[in-house]
């Protein structure tokens, strides 16, 4: 293909041609005979948009399901009406927060819908609710009594941190990614990197046939389990992090963190650690000054970080894939959930430019939007859903917002460019970067 007056992103107007998945040629260029042809009228050309971290299987499941949780639900009745659907099958609900009603059980679930099966994910992604319809199936697995949470002997309808074990029980086979990968490309997104830690070889197959069939066009970066190895990726897939999820109500002890450092090291993985709270991050730093940090290590989220944390993750040679999104849509929860002490520290961004840290965005989706340029839009901007700015000292240019995207998944040191030899994964915009970067929307990818 010859794209035409493409705007590059140091301003030059040009052509670009692209063959057999590569950039060939860039300047004053001429068709070649048969040629496919694209004028790009000025609008601007960049390097394919990467999700540095997302979850698609449970984004595609979240695709199918009702959303219960702000800003759609805030209240209880809000919760009745968006679970009373007709049918009689599963009711899946999503980003449930329980700020609308407070932790939902059982007996609560079955005064709002009675009649199906019903379980509710709460936002987090670590918790699931039942009704009484959807527990007596839940219960009748194997492994139940072990892992549904019970009270004076009784089952609540709550399930923490088994995610895995809950497929299996319900026996459901991983979605098709087709409305996913139509999804994202239109924003403009060519590359993920999935960070789900329960990512085994059955999920990598999983993920290659879908890539196979065009259900999935983008290209994969998979994270996951320590036994993950790169004879499971598929040809349209890079292994990635050994990923280590904590929680802060249930660290294990540090010599077991530092172990599982050394060990996905020895075996030539990188290591990604889930922080979301202070303690969590203190926790880690802990482990990879015992373990040792080897360069492409990195910190998923790390949601509140002071300082000095800052400094010792730069000592550390650290990377950090952050989640700018959740200011604007979470920002007000915070600033009712999260200590005054803390607020200052939340998503930090231009705190880790200015310190020197390699920094590269992702969404969460499902548990965030997996909009980029809704998430470039609050990096710049910083603000919650209700106006209020939270951190502005934090916020970026839109060329700084634009470069967390940019990023090369496997080398956040390297910023990926249009440019001779780089891989034809690319997005096009249907205006220059003068609007493009005073609006920063999916609306103008063309």
């Amino acid at each position: 293909m010859l794209i035409r007056r493409a705007q590059l992103e140091d301003g030059r107007v040009t052509d670009v041609r692209i063959a057999e998945g590569r950039v060939v040629a860039i300047g004053d260029l001429i068709a070649a005979p048969g040629q496919e042809m694209l004028d790009a009228a000025g609008g601007l050309l960049l390097p394919g948009l990467h999700d540095h971290h997302t979850h698609l299987i449970a984004l595609a499941a979240a695709m199918e399901s009702v959303r219960c949780g702000p800003p759609e639900v805030h209240s209880i009745d809000e919760l009745r009406i968006a679970l009373n659907r007709p049918g009689e099958g599963w009711l899946r609900g999503v980003a449930y927060h329980e700020s609308v009603a407070g932790m939902l059980d059982a007996a609560m679930l079955d005064r709002l819908a009675p009649h199906q099966p019903v379980r509710v994910q709460h936002r987090s992604g670590r918790m699931w609710f039942f009704n009484s319809a959807a527990l007596e199936i839940v219960a009748a697995a194997p492994g139940a009594a072990d892992r549904l949470e019970r009270e004076n002997g009784r089952y609540t309808g709550r399930l923490f941190d088994s995610d895995a074990w809950l497929r299996g029980a319900l026996r459901g086979a991983p979605p098709s990614l087709a409305a996913v990968g139509a999804r994202l490309s239109r924003y403009g997104i060519t590359g993920i990197t999935d960070m789900s830690p329960a990512n085994d070889a059955a999920l990598a197959a999983h993920f290659a046939a879908e890539q196979a069939t065009q259900g999935l066009p983008q290209r994969l970066v998979l994270a996951g389990k320590q036994d993950l190895r790169a004879n499971d990726m598929g040809p349209l897939m890079r292994l990635g992090a050994a990923k280590l999820h904590l929680h802060e109500a249930d660290l294990p002890d540090l010599d077991v963190a530092v172990e599982f450092i050394r060990t996905a090291h020895t075996r030539g993985r990188r290591i990604a650690v889930h922080c979301v709270t202070d303690v969590e991050l203190l926790f880690t730093l802990a482990a990879f000054d015992e373990a040792g940090a080897l360069r492409g290590d990195r910190i998923e989220h790390a949601s509140i970080a002071r300082p000095d944390e800052i400094a010792r993750m730069k000592r550390l040679g650290l990377w950090a894939a952050v989640q700018p999104n959740f200011v604007a849509e979470r920002g007000d929860q915070y600033l009712a959930d999260v200590a005054a002490e803390f607020t200052p520290h939340l998503y930090r961004l231009k705190s880790f430019l200015d310190a020197g840290l390699v920094l590269a965005a992702g969404s969460d989706a499902p548990f965030g939007d997996p909009d980029p340029w809704a998430a470039m839009s609050a990096a710049v901007q910083r603000r919650t859903p209700s106006g209020i700015a939270i951190g502005e000292k934090e916020a970026l240019s839109p060329e700084q917002a634009l470069d967390l995207f940019l990023r090369d998944p496997m080398d956040f040191t390297h910023r990926r460019k249009v440019e001779a030899g780089a891989p034809a994964d690319l997005c096009l915009l249907d205006c220059d970067w003068s609007i493009a970067r005073a609006d920063l929307s999916a609306a103008h990818v063309r």
